[in-house]
């Protein structure tokens, strides 16, 4: 489909879906980078408490943690 046409579907609302190659969609600012970080042991028991109190992974309370002190910051 030619990009005119499929920006005209768009831009009226219509559903575009049936035209995404959605196996090969990326998010370029989602890709994940791997980062080493050191912590205090202290640390890593507290945040180990905290992600089994609520009942998720230790890397994902960090990601969510920093995710949101990030998002205040740029505010």
């Amino acid at each position: 489909m030619e990009t005119r046409k499929f920006d005209k579907l768009f831009d009226s609302g219509r559903d575009i879906i049936d035209y995404l190659e959605l196996d090969k969609a990326t998010r370029p600012s989602q890709l994940p980078k791997r980062v080493n970080v050191d912590f205090p042991s202290w640390m890593i028991q507290a945040l180990d408490k905290e992600s089994k109190r609520i009942g998720i992974t230790r890397q994902s309370l960090i990601k969510v943690w920093l995710s949101e002190k990030l998002q205040e910051a740029n505010k």
